[in-house]
């Protein structure tokens, strides 16, 4: 196992060579499949050796490893069925080791030097600028000028596998298989007896490491890792029940970010050594959810759901449970050098892991101290508030507080007889108390801010948060008031509080719990302002807290504090926290066909890709391997999106069917709120499909000119013929506009001629009229001369108007002018009733005019009552019935 310039770690595997990077493993095979046994990255090679095989890989320009063979430019053979297990560097040499030979590569001249060294556990040591190696039944040597050296030939090298060597104050240090610490020096072992000793030899040793801090790390074949000091002193042991993959260790290495990689019989381990988180997991379950935490010099206390634990946290002692505890802890208090436990059915205290319960009221969620009474204590609890008293030493229960019987979690004292009580949906309470803690005198409820609440003290005040804001009690308007500086501190348009907020350091420091980020907050020393530091949080950090409302920060000592999770605890140092700029890399470029290929892009050029593989994934990474890193993504494609895309945890985007054009991707990343210092971008050009070339283009325009041309000529000859339609059809309009106005003419000539029959009616009616009225005179002159009928003379006039009255030059004009008028009348009227006389014609002349039978009587010189009676035979002859009326009949003709 090594690591690279670019922080790239790579693994030994029986499948080949493992490349991880952060985010993702890959896995490179040696020709023919064979495992590699081991790694060594240097100078932007990785050496890796296998059966009968070693070599090097080199990245190439579209980001993948490639193989060369070293062992091929050997000019001696390999030993049958060699694996080599060991690679070393030194200088310009490069040392491969198997179980027979040390093979010595110069990288500058490509030149070999065999030694023959036999050994059970190749390892090569580099101390102080010299090599030192162990050669089975010969001894300890080192190299001088190329050659072996004798160091020691000592029984115990002969026989005992070497794990490790290194220099310790001047003096080689060497490590043998059975835990055993020897010093070399001047050719003389003096072994170096530490207290570690015991547990060491229990057990075989495989593999050893000395970390950058000094200390050792021993790696066994079945009980994980010792981690000592540098004094030998055991600091830790760690095995698969503590949270290791298994518990053969066969390498172990140490990166530049103080992590330390453990190479297991099956798969891989890292520990983070220098994160300012160390982790204590209940994998047992035995101690459950940890609510609440006290040390007390080197003991440790544990509040939690199933009771109250401890240890001595000098030892490696699992924790214990105080007897008469179980159930759920609350409260952890220590005030005037007594440790308080408050406790579901009580409040107990605690000496020396023993209890003894002082209080049987149920459900103790805290326990504060009152100003100016020493001997009084004031504990909130399930059903309100209650007063312990201390009474020859000894702290009892004294009495229940009358008048408030709320569950009391929160609670803080504006003064001795003035407390706050918090009520997450109620709001807070106002309790004012008599004089000797027996009843609440009065109380006041002042209207919930928010859901979320809590109840604390910071720097002296009194503090109320909610998932609206931090407010700040004001103790001359008694009311709570929003602190903007606190507010923004834990609320921000990025991120907010979820939960509670807690405070530490004698209320000098407080804390509260994003999605992403632990935020602590404490006075500034600079400035009035007070001093926050946020620190990035993976998201399954926050639900392994449990439920919502009981966060646990304890504080234990300097800048180490405790927080509780569901299965055990986190010690969080302040002091290890460093903020640190990220950068993002591209890792690969791979460019997806339909037939499922994925050849890589240059990683440093902007390539051109054709349109059939126009199907784009993208691999990026940020190198980080602390557990508690959760790095977020976000990329923008340029040329197809105009936003970023939302934050996400996975390290690859694909991009499928992009048009062509020219396009520039963009990614970053995200720990807690931070940004990467920098933006990976990488450009690439998508080119035109082939009926998008500009030779295709060309092609277009020229035919859209041709065809444009022929639609024109074809429009050309289409109009031609529209014109001579045209003017055929303005011929046959002329026509008929022509054959129009000739039947107007005839319509005129119509009119003219009903114009004329109109005249000839109007003469036809004024001669009728001219008729009646002179008949009509000449009656009334011949009534007037009847009166003198005896004088002849009389007579002779009376004849004379007789005659007048009978003129058939009368009827004859008037026949005329009738016949002009409605000439087919009278024919009608002869076809119809043949045997009519000419008198029942003149009859039925004058009943067309609509003439009434008294101006008949005048044009025939009769009666009316000759008329009726002519009018009546006149029916009979046309063989009118009786309903039938004659004038209706002859007008109807």
């Amino acid at each position: 196992m090594d690591q690279s310039a670019d922080q790239t770690i790579y693994v030994a595997n029986n499948d080949g060579l493992l490349e991880y990077n952060g985010n993702t493993w890959s896995l490179y095979q040696m020709p023919y499949g064979t495992p590699v046994k081991s790694v060594m990255a240097f100078n932007k090679k990785v050496y890796t050796g296998s059966y009968m095989e070693f070599g090097y890989w080199v990245r190439n320009e579209y980001g993948v490893l490639t193989y060369t063979s070293i062992s091929d430019q050997l000019t001696v053979p390999l030993v049958e069925d060699e694996d080599f297990w060991n690679i070393a560097q030194f200088k310009d040499w490069v040392l491969f080791q198997s179980l027979d030979r040390i093979y010595i590569y110069n990288i500058h001249t490509s030149s070999f030097q065999i030694l023959e060294v036999k050994s059970n556990n190749p390892k090569i040591f580099e101390i102080d600028g010299k090599l030192y190696f162990q050669s089975i039944g010969k001894g300890f040597f080192t190299l001088e000028n190329g050659e072996p050296v004798m160091v020691s030939d000592a029984a115990i090298f002969k026989e005992l596998n070497i794990v490790g060597a290194f220099g310790v104050n001047n003096k080689v240090l060497v490590i043998t298989e059975k835990g055993s610490f020897f010093y070399e020096e001047n050719k003389g072992l003096t072994e170096w007896n530490i207290t570690a000793e015991n547990d060491l030899s229990l057990t075989k040793i495989y593999s050893a490491l000395e970390l950058h801090d000094g200390s050792f790390v021993l790696g066994t074949i079945s009980n994980g890792i010792y981690h000592l000091n540098a004094n030998g002193e055991l600091l830790k042991h760690i095995n698969q029940e503590k949270g290791l993959n298994n518990n053969t260790i066969l390498s172990l290495f140490q990166d530049r970010d103080d992590n330390l990689w453990l190479g297991l019989d099956n798969g891989v381990s890292v520990i983070n050594l220098n994160s300012p988180f160390k982790e204590y997991i209940d994998y047992a379950g035995t101690i459950g959810v940890v609510y609440t935490a006290k040390k007390i010099v080197e003991i440790l206390y544990l509040g939690t759901n199933q009771g109250l634990f401890y240890r001595n946290i000098n030892k490696e002692d699992e924790f214990k449970l105080i007897d008469g505890t179980e159930g759920q802890v609350w409260a952890l208090k220590e005030i005037g050098g007594t440790l308080f436990c408050g406790h579901h059915t009580g409040t107990y205290v605690v000496s020396n892991g023993i209890v003894n319960k002082i209080s049987n009221v149920p459900g103790t969620w805290d326990i504060q101290s009152i100003s100016g009474k020493s001997n009084l204590l004031i504990q909130g609890n399930y059903k309100g508030l209650s007063i312990l008293e201390k009474i020859d030493g000894n702290w009892k229960y004294r009495n229940n507080i009358a008048g408030f019987d709320s569950s009391t979690r929160f609670f803080e004292l504006v003064n001795d007889y003035h407390i706050l009580v918090n009520h997450d949906y109620k709001g807070v309470y106002d309790l004012k108390l008599n004089t000797d803690f027996t009843k609440v005198e009065k109380i006041i409820r002042k209207e919930s801010k928010g859901i979320g609440s809590s109840l604390f003290r910071y720097n002296n005040e009194i503090c109320y948060s909610t998932i609206n804001g931090v407010f700040k009690y004001n103790r001359n308007k008694e009311e709570f008031l929003i602190d903007s500086v606190l507010t923004n501190s834990f609320f921000d348009d990025n991120e907010h509080i979820i939960g509670i907020i807690r405070s530490t350091n004698d209320y000098e420091r407080l804390w509260g719990f994003t999605k992403s980020n632990i935020v602590t907050v404490s006075k500034g020393h600079l400035s009035k302002d007070p001093q926050k530091i946020k620190i990035p949080i993976p998201t399954s950090f926050r639900r392994s807290m449990g439920v919502l409302g009981f966060e646990s920060v304890v504080h234990l000592e300097n800048e180490l504090y405790l927080i509780g999770i569901s299965n055990g605890y986190i010690n969080l140092d302040l002091k290890q926290f460093k903020k640190r700029d990220y950068q993002i890399n591209i890792s690969s470029v791979v460019k997806k066909t339909l037939n499922n290929l994925e050849p890589r892009l240059l990683l440093h050029d902007n390539p051109d890709i054709i349109y059939e593989e126009n199907n784009v994934r993208f691999n990026f990474n940020v190198t980080e391997y602390d557990k508690y890193t959760e790095v977020y993504y976000q990329y923008l494609l340029e040329g197809l999106d105009e936003e970023w895309s939302s934050w996400e945890l996975t390290s690859n985007v694909s991009f499928d069917k992009l048009p062509y054009g020219s396009y520039e991707f963009k990614v970053r990343a995200k720990v807690g709120n931070d940004i990467s210092k920098n933006t990976a971008i990488y450009d690439f050009t998508i080119l035109r499909p082939w009926y998008a070339s500009y030779w295709a283009i060309l092609f277009y325009i020229i035919i859209a000119i041709l065809t444009s041309l022929l639609i024109h000529k074809i429009y050309k000859n289409y109009y031609k013929k529209q014109q001579r339609q045209l003017i055929k059809a303005n011929n046959k309009r002329l026509k008929r506009k022509k054959l129009k106005n000739q039947k107007k003419i005839v319509q005129i000539k119509n009119q003219q001629l009903q114009e004329l029959v109109d005249s000839k009616n109007r003469e036809l009616a004024i001669s009728t009229m001219s008729i009646i009225k002179k008949n009509e005179f000449l009656s009334s002159i011949k009534d007037k001369l009847k009166e003198s009928a005896d004088n002849p003379q009389v007579k002779s006039v009376i004849k004379v108007i007789d005659r007048n009255i009978n003129n058939e030059d009368d009827w004859k004009f008037f026949e005329s002018a009738f016949n002009n008028a409605d000439k087919d009348f009278l024919k009608k009227v002869k076809g119809k009733h043949p045997e009519l006389s000419a008198n029942d014609l003149r009859l039925c002349a004058y009943l067309r005019l609509n003439l009434s039978s008294k101006e008949i009587a005048p044009l025939l010189n009769i009666s009316v009552r000759s008329v009726e009676v002519k009018r009546y035979r006149l029916r009979k002859k046309m063989g009118l019935s009786r309903e039938s009326g004659l004038s209706d009949y002859i007008l109807g003709l």
